[in-house]
């Protein structure tokens, strides 16, 4: 009788779902939910921009994976002339790549099939690619410079400074590669898309070519 009597009294706090639920909480989730319907258009990006993240994201990620930090590099050794020609032969490639970009960024189709550009070349250049590339983790080798026996110490400051614009101009080109080379498959993408970024690439590796010109100067390579 007397849990039937508990019962009929706590029956109307069942009976009200609001009962649970504070009154400040559940003005919060109107408010909420207001604010979502309001705002809606607000908070949808569209497909591209996100897209365009994600590959920034997906890009900078490669290059971390392919660079390797100057700590780990021997912080004794010197580097060698086959090391110190590395060097020269990546500025080489980056020159040849500059003064022939349409070409080396255009691949066409076997017997006369259409053209498209193409800015895989860029990456394999800035030795983004292959363990082969003569600038694949160039890091390592621009850590042993400071070992040098001849090496310029009033230019050090100087040979420093270059490598950190390299480093920037590097990640910046592979970014705006990387996007350019899905930019036909980017919604509301294109050619257009394609060229555009591959245009911004191009300007960092003129910037990444100036400072490696100061770089080899500075060496005398």
């Amino acid at each position: 009788m007397v849990r039937f009597m508990s019962l009929i009294a706590f029956s109307p706090v069942i009976a009200s779902s609001d009962a649970f639920v504070p009154s400040t909480f559940s003005a919060k989730i109107r408010t909420s939910t207001s604010l979502f319907s309001s705002n809606d258009a607000k908070i949808t990006q569209s497909r591209r921009d996100i897209f365009k993240k994600i590959a920034l994201v997906t890009a900078s990620s490669a290059t971390a994976i392919l660079s390797t930090p100057v700590a780990n590099a021997d912080s004794t050794k010197k580097p060698t002339k086959e090391e110190l020609q590395r060097i020269k032969a990546g500025k080489e490639g980056i020159d040849y790549l500059l003064a022939n970009w349409e070409k080396v960024t255009t691949t066409c189709r076997d017997n006369g099939g259409e053209c498209k550009r193409d800015a895989e070349p860029v990456r394999r250049y800035m030795g983004l690619r292959s363990t082969t590339d003569p600038l694949f983790q160039i890091e390592k080798v621009f850590a042993k410079v400071k070992n040098m026996d001849d090496i310029d110490f009033d230019r050090l400051e100087e040979y420093f400074n270059a490598i950190e614009e390299y480093n920037s101009a590097i990640s910046m080109s592979n970014s705006m590669a990387f996007i350019s080379q899905f930019g036909e498959y980017n919604p509301s993408g294109g050619k257009e898309e394609v060229l555009k970024y591959l245009n911004e690439s191009e300007k960092q590796v003129r910037l990444a070519l100036k400072s490696l010109n100061t770089i080899v100067g500075i060496l005398d390579l």
